[in-house]
C-alpha cells in the first residue's frame, strides 16, 4: 500500500532528513498498538503518532491544495476534535493551484458535525495598524471585482 511506499522511502532516505536537522512524525488514525508493529515490521527511525482522541489545529490551511486538505482530514480519528484556520484571501499557492480550504469549505458545507466560522476585519485583534491595512486590502479587492 502506498503508506508502506512513503513510510520505507522517508526510512531510506533518513540520513538526508537527519543532515539538514528535519524532524519526521508520521501520521495514522490507526490506534498505538498497530502503530508500535509497524514501526517494528519496517525499522522506521521516526515516531508514528495517532490522531485519536486527539485535538489538532491545522493552521495556514489556506495554503493546503486539495490533495493536502483530504489526506488531513480523512486521518481524524475517533474522539478527535480537529480545528482549521485559515485566511483565504492570503493564499500563498501558485496562482493556477487550488486551495484546499477553499475547496472543503463548498464540498463540506452541509456535513453534519462540522461547523465553519467566518470572521470579518472587525473580527481581528491587532494593531491598529494592522486593522486599517486589512480593510483598505479588502476595499481594493471588491472594487476590483467591481470592474
Amino acid at each position: 500500500p502506498g503508506c508502506t511506499k512513503e513510510a520505507c522511502n522517508v526510512r531510506d532516505q533518513w540520513a538526508a532528513f537527519e543532515k539538514h536537522g528535519i524532524k519526521v512524525l508520521g501520521i495514522s488514525k490507526d490506534g498505538a498498538s498497530s502503530h508500535s508493529k509497524f514501526v517494528a515490521k519496517y525499522s522506521l527511525p521516526f515516531t508514528l503518532l495517532t490522531l485519536n482522541q486527539s485535538f489538532i489545529i491545522l493552521d495556514e490551511a489556506q495554503n493546503t491544495t486539495p490533495e493536502q486538505m483530504k489526506m488531513f482530514l480523512t486521518r481524524i480519528g475517533f474522539g478527535t476534535k480537529a480545528v482549521i484556520t485559515g485566511d483565504v484571501t492570503q493564499i500563498d499557492l501558485q496562482r493556477h493551484q487550488k486551495s484546499g480550504l477553499v475547496e472543503a469549505q463548498k464540498i463540506l458545507k452541509n456535513v453534519k458535525g462540522i461547523a465553519m466560522t467566518h470572521f470579518l476585519s472587525a473580527d481581528v485583534v491587532r494593531h491598529p495598524l494592522v486593522q486599517k491595512i486589512i480593510n483598505a486590502y479588502e476595499n481594493y479587492e471588491s472594487n476590483q471585482e467591481n470592474k
